[in-house]
């Protein structure tokens, strides 16, 4: 192929052209767009069906509990896979999972349009939230694995970066759509029990941008044969063929694998209390509210969506940033980027005026390229080649299990804490300060 500059020696990935290491991961801008469109939309989802809104917080923990099952499944079966016709290796499970994103991304909004009931109308939601979870991690999971796969160590941390700026786009994508439609002219409210037209059509512009950048992924990639890709990661044809226990591979993996799940650990755990109490925070902070049917509380969730708009666009900003740094400095830019956002999380706490959020905002988004841009990086550069896909879908792991923890934790804290929602920003600036000094545990090495 002409996008790869092909190498004499056996053992040692070659250089990839830039263009090709963007087409590794464009279909990453339609996933992330979906995952945003999720996140960003399920609690409104979930609330204009009928449900009540002290129970909205079990709906967040499924998307880490379906990604922790699902991505080292899609990783196992993906290492021992080769489908030329259906792309390769880890190509078949994007084209699976995508179908079934597409589908669901249909259907999830206009659950309350189907003419059910209203428990009936939340559990076929419910069941499409778990549809699109595992469709996206299937649909996500390939983009980590092929760059683990094919990119040399030496560009791995841009390819790494190129992932994290694609991620934040489909995230900023994904946050304006219905601001976007609603100045437009489509109706932004809806039947009671119905979800308005701004975000039915969003997820169906969500569903298209999935195909478009999926489908320029899979026509414009070519995965390496089992020989090819054995010669490049030096070890047998049938090493990935072998049983892999994932317990023992676990027991085996790189240093590197755990001390980065460590820092994983602090950032993730930060970041969901972000998701979960931002909005009422600024409620208090800002608008001195915290009746969610206020006409205050209304308004701190609009700036809400701006301020997440922000962070995604300052996360891309640094992320081109992050590509550009040296692979030698991973963990000072590491380290810099979770201090900054740790800066971030802990001035949310004392800010009492709207636009000064935007700084915060902005700090916070330089820590999410950095946690977008440098484990996965790390990671891969500690791994032979052997079972790439099932490792980093364990991995996964150090993502999911922290969001859990954090919020099956929050039950006790937030009552502990006085139910003052900005001082769970506190917990998290101090969770991801320790995630910041726990980058010097991190030993890299390279195979």
């Amino acid at each position: 192929m002409s996008d790869f500059k092909q190498t004499p020696v056996k053992h040692g990935l070659p250089d990839l052209s830039k263009s090709m290491i963007w087409m590794l991961s464009f279909g990453f801008l339609g996933v992330q767009t979906a995952f945003a469109l999720q996140s960003s939309q399920m609690s409104r989802i979930f609330q204009t069906l009928g449900a009540d809104p002290h129970s909205l917080g079990w709906f967040f923990i499924l998307p880490p509990l379906f990604g922790m099952i699902v991505q080292p499944i899609v990783g196992h079966f993906s290492d021992r896979t080769w489908m030329p016709k259906l792309g390769g290796r880890r190509l078949p499970y994007l084209i699976y999972g995508t179908v079934i994103a597409v589908l669901v991304m249909i259907f999830l909004p206009n659950s309350g349009s189907l003419g059910l009931s209203v428990t009936s109308a939340l559990l076929f939601g419910a069941l499409m939230i778990a549809l699109l979870d595992v469709s996206s991690n299937m649909a996500m999971q390939p983009f980590k694995m092929m760059v683990g796969d094919m990119v040399n160590d030496k560009q791995k941390s841009y390819a790494y970066g190129i992932q994290s700026f694609l991620s934040n786009t489909g995230a900023v994508i994904a946050t304006i759509l219905p601001f976007v439609f609603a100045a437009v002219g489509l109706s932004n409210v809806a039947a009671k029990g119905e979800v308005p037209q701004t975000v039915v059509v969003a997820f169906y512009l969500g569903a298209a941008l999935l195909v478009f950048t999926s489908t320029l992924t899979i026509m414009k990639v070519k995965e390496y044969d089992p020989e090819t890709y054995a010669r490049y990661h030096g070890i047998s044809t049938d090493a990935n063929k072998e049983k892999a226990n994932w317990f023992t591979l676990l027991k085996e993996a790189p240093k590197a694998f755990w001390t980065v799940s460590l820092v994983q650990f602090f950032c993730w755990f930060a970041f969901q209390y972000l998701w979960t109490y931002s909005a009422g925070a600024i409620a208090e902070n800002v608008w001195g509210t915290t009746d969610a049917a206020s006409a205050g509380y209304q308004a701190a969730g609009n700036w809400f969506g701006v301020l997440s708009a922000v962070q995604s666009v300052a996360a891309v900003a640094c992320s081109y940033v992050l590509a550009k740094i040296p692979a030698e400095r991973n963990k000072q830019g590491y380290f810099a980027t979770l201090l900054l956002g740790a800066i971030g999380f802990a001035s949310v706490f004392f800010v009492t005026n709207q636009y000064a959020l935007v700084v915060s905002y902005i700090l916070v988004g330089i820590a999410w390229a950095g946690i977008l841009t440098y484990p996965l990086t790390i990671v891969t550069n500690a791994l032979s080649g052997k079972h790439m896909g099932t490792y980093l879908g364990l991995f996964n792991g150090s993502i999911c299990m922290p969001q859990i923890v954090a919020s099956l934790v929050s039950f006790a804290l937030f009552p502990l804490l006085g139910s003052h929602q900005g001082s769970m920003f506190l917990v998290a600036a101090v969770a991801l300060l320790l995630g910041a000094f726990s980058v010097f545990v991190i030993k890299e090495t390279h195979q």
